[in-house]
C-alpha cells in the first residue's frame, strides 16, 4: 500500500498556513439505496494526481520554492528529508519529496515513509470522540468525572501549594477545546504545576493513559475549566475518557472506527517489525518523545500516533469531504460543522493561544481555525493542527484545498512552519474552471 506534541510560537508575519438525530429508518415503500462500502480500499492509492495543476489555479513556481527550501534545510543539517503535498478537490497538484528518512539512511522519503505525527494525533482522537457523541455514548457537556471519578471536585492552584475549589468540573467539551485547566508538564517543567506533572508521570510510557489521567486528577488545575485556552494533556485524558465510554482500548477503537474504514493501514501507536525500516528519524540530540518501535502500555491520544503521508491524506480528504471519503462516512457533516465553531472567540483568556497575533484565529473541537489571508479574515479560515517534530496539515474548505507537510525534527519545526502558506498559496489563484468549494469555513 502507498503508503507532534506542541506547536512552535506563532510567527506574526505569514502564519496563514498557518448529536444530531440519527437518520430516519426507511420504510418498505421507500427505494433502498445501494449499500456503501464499509472500507476504503487501502491498496488503491489516495494520491490521485491532477493532469495539469495550472487548470486548478496553481503555479508550479511555488512548489519549486518548497523544494528549494526543503533542500536548504537538508543542506544545513536541519532535516534529513521532507515531503510536501498539496491537493485541490481531491486531486494532488504537488508531491515534493526530498532527502532521506534519517541521518545516514539511504532510503528516500516517500508517501510511504512513517513519521511520528505527535499532536496530529489530536484531530483523529477528536473525531473519534465526536463519533461517540453521534452514537449517544458520550456528551460534550458530560463532566469527565462520569468516566474517571477521580476528576470530581477539582481544585485550582493559587500558588505556593495553595489551592481553591474550581468553579466547575472539566467537561468533554473542555478537553476537546483545551479549556480544561490541564497543562503539559514536559513543556513547562520548572513551574510549580509543571513540577507536579513531571512527578506524576507526564513523560512516562510504562503506564496507561487512564493511569496517567488519574494521576493528573490528583493535581490542581491551572485555571477554572472553560475560562482559558492552554495547550495541554487534554487529548491524552480525552483518549482515556473515550476508552471508558466505548469499553475499548484506544488503539482498537481508532482501528475500528477510523483507520480500517479509511484504509489507513500504516497508522498505529506502535509499529510492527516489518515497518521499522520506514520510520523517519531526526538529526537531533534530543530524544524523541515517543518510542514507536518499542511497545508500551501508553496509548497517547495527544501525541502517540505514527502515520504516512498516504494515510494521513485519507484522513484530511475525509475532512474535506465533510466527514466522508470514497463512500465511507466517518462523521456527519453537521458534526464536523460543530467541530469548526470557534470555542475561544469570547469570554476565554487567550494569553497562551499560539495564534493570537492573527485577527480572527480561533480553536474549535480539536482544530485550530486560521485565517486563509491574515490581512483579510473575511476570506475564511482553514482548519489545522501540527506536530511536535514539524509535521502539519490543514483543510481549506473555501478553496477546496488540503495540504500535508512531513518532516522529523522538533528543533527545526519553527524554521519551516512560516513557509507553508507561501508554498500553498504563493502561486495560487482560483482559475475559471477551479472555483472554490461551496460553503465556507466556520
Amino acid at each position: 500500500m502507498m503508503k507532534h506534541l506542541m506547536l512552535a510560537a506563532a510567527s506574526t508575519a505569514i502564519l496563514a498556513f498557518v448529536a444530531a438525530c440519527a437518520p430516519e429508518a426507511t420504510t418498505p415503500a421507500e427505494v433502498a439505496e445501494a449499500p456503501k462500502p464499509a472500507v476504503a480500499d487501502p491498496n488503491l492509492t489516495s494520491l490521485t494526481m491532477a493532469t495539469d495543476p495550472a487548470t486548478l489555479g496553481f503555479n508550479a513556481a511555488a512548489f519549486e520554492q518548497a523544494r528549494a527550501d526543503i533542500e536548504a534545510g537538508i543542506k544545513a543539517g536541519k532535516i534529513p528529508g521532507g515531503l510536501f503535498l498539496v491537493a485541490k478537490g481531491g486531486q494532488v497538484v504537488n508531491i515534493t519529496a526530498v532527502g532521506t528518512e534519517g541521518p545516514g539512511d539511504a532510503d528516500p522519503v516517500t508517501p510511504e515513509t512513517i513519521f511520528r505525527i505527535y499532536s496530529m494525533s489530536k484531530p483523529i482522537v477528536s473525531v473519534a470522540t465526536m463519533q461517540l457523541v453521534e452514537e449517544g455514548k458520550i456528551s460534550l457537556e458530560d463532566p469527565i468525572s462520569k468516566y474517571i471519578p477521580e476528576f470530581a471536585n477539582p481544585k485550582v492552584l493559587v500558588g505556593k501549594g495553595e489551592t481553591r475549589p474550581a468553579a466547575r468540573e472539566i467537561t468533554v467539551r473542555d478537553l476537546l477545546s483545551h479549556k480544561s485547566g490541564l497543562i503539559y508538564g514536559v513543556f513547562d517543567p520548572e513551574s510549580e504545576l509543571g513540577k507536579m506533572y513531571m512527578a506524576a508521570g507526564d513523560v512516562r510510557y510504562d503506564i496507561s493513559a487512564l493511569e496517567l489521567s488519574k494521576a493528573f486528577a490528583a493535581l490542581p488545575l491551572a485555571f477554572d475549566p472553560g475560562s482559558a485556552w492552554r495547550y495541554s494533556r487534554s487529548t491524552d485524558v480525552l483518549g482515556a475518557v473515550i476508552e471508558v465510554a466505548s469499553g475499548k482500548t484506544l488503539d482498537v477503537l481508532l482501528n475500528e472506527k477510523i483507520f480500517t474504514p479509511l484504509g489507513m493501514n500504516d497508522t498505529h501507536f506502535y509499529l510492527e517489525a516489518d515497518e521499522f525500516s520506514r520510520l523517519a528519524e531526526p538529526p537531533t540530540t534530543i530524544a524523541p518523545l515517543s518510542t514507536p518501535m518499542t511497545k508500551a502500555p501508553m496509548l497517547s491520544g495527544g501525541g502517540g500516533l505514527n502515520s504516512t503521508t498516504e494515510d494521513y491524506f485519507r484522513f484530511t480528504e475525509m475532512l474535506r469531504g465533510k466527514g466522508s471519503y470514497r463512500g465511507v462516512t466517518i462523521i456527519k457533516p453537521e458534526t464536523l460543522d460543530a467541530m469548526l465553531v470557534d470555542e475561544i472567540a469570547t469570554g476565554v483568556d487567550r494569553s497562551t493561544w499560539f495564534y493570537d497575533a492573527l485577527p480572527g484565529a480561533g480553536f474549535g473541537l480539536g482544530f485550530g481555525l486560521i485565517p486563509i489571508d491574515p490581512a483579510d479574515a473575511s476570506k475564511g479560515k482553514y482548519f489545522t493542527w501540527s506536530g511536535y517534530a514539524g509535521t502539519n496539515m490543514w483543510v481549506d474548505p473555501v478553496n477546496d484545498i488540503t495540504t500535508i507537510f512531513m518532516m522529523q525534527n522538533n528543533e527545526a519545526s519553527a524554521d519551516f512552519r512560516p513557509l507553508h502558506a507561501q508554498w500553498v498559496y504563493g502561486g495560487y489563484a482560483p482559475a475559471a474552471t477551479s472555483g472554490p468549494a461551496s460553503g465556507s469555513a466556520q
